[in-house]
């Protein structure tokens, strides 16, 4: 009687196994998938974290986002054809360095594109002559009406703005309405009454756009003093409250809640 093959598969299968990876080939892959995650992150998408309630109701703070980088970005040559560049629209949540201040991320509602006529009546938003009826906007004023913001433009700029926004204003003020410039953008906050926005500190450049919010991926509940600490000890204590209070303050009903 023949003996049983030592080396037969069992199941009927001989097919050959599989030889394993070698470390080489394991850091080759690991290299390949940070490669390509460091060119996502850099080119592509970016994380962005609301550090104030300008934009509350839509993005509240301690809400961290993926930004498009793409989207805005000015058109190339090569590349332009295949990927889906366009140019910002009417009432389309933007973010963008700062004109005021270099170095600081904002994020805001663009409500004026180049040309558009902008002004404010009694806190009312007027586009070319038209009343905007914006359902995103929020009025949580802490105190009396500003006539500056809520009857914008005027001719004498609030000690709040900018030096350069309070000398420049005049020039774009035609039939009491503040005139976009060529590649510039004018934006506000949803949260009007306390929004640091272009009422007070002029237009976008359009080289100052960053790129447009996808979607929030993590939110949570945080105070805004926290980002406004720079001591090494308080970022430390901020992140040990993260970690010790992630579950119960983690606002698990916007996660992946798409950005509008």
């Amino acid at each position: 009687m023949a003996k049983e093959d030592k080396n037969s598969n069992k199941g009927g299968n001989n097919e050959p196994e599989k030889p394993a990876e070698t470390p080489v080939e394991f850091m080759a892959s690991l290299a390949s998938v940070l490669v390509t995650g460091l060119f996502i992150i850099t080119f592509i998408v970016q994380t962005f974290v609301i550090p104030s309630s300008s934009m509350e109701d839509t993005l509240l703070i301690g809400d961290h986002v993926f930004v498009n980088r793409i989207q805005f970005s000015p058109r190339t040559k090569w590349l332009g054809p295949l990927l889906p560049y366009r140019d910002l629209k009417h009432d389309e949540i933007a973010v963008f360095m700062s004109p005021a201040q270099p170095g600081l991320y904002l994020v805001k509602r663009i409500i004026g594109l180049p040309g558009d006529r902008i002004h404010l009546k009694d806190g009312a938003v007027y586009r070319n002559g038209q009343l905007l009826n914006q359902s995103f906007v929020r009025h949580k004023r802490p105190e009396a009406a500003n006539p500056y913001s809520d009857n914008f433009p005027t001719f004498s700029a609030p000690p709040t703005s900018t030096e350069f926004w309070a000398a420049e204003i005049s020039q774009h003020i035609k039939d009491g309405e503040i005139e976009v410039p060529a590649d510039s953008y004018f934006a506000m906050g949803d949260n009007r009454d306390v929004s640091y926005d272009s009422r007070y500190w002029g237009f976008i450049p359009r080289e100052n756009l960053i790129g447009r919010p996808l979607l929030i991926y993590w939110s949570f509940d945080t105070n805004e003093s926290d980002y406004t600490k720079t001591d090494w000890l308080d970022r430390v204590k901020s992140l040990g409250s993260t970690v010790l209070h992630f579950f119960d303050q983690t606002r698990w009903r916007r996660t992946l809640q798409v950005v509008r």
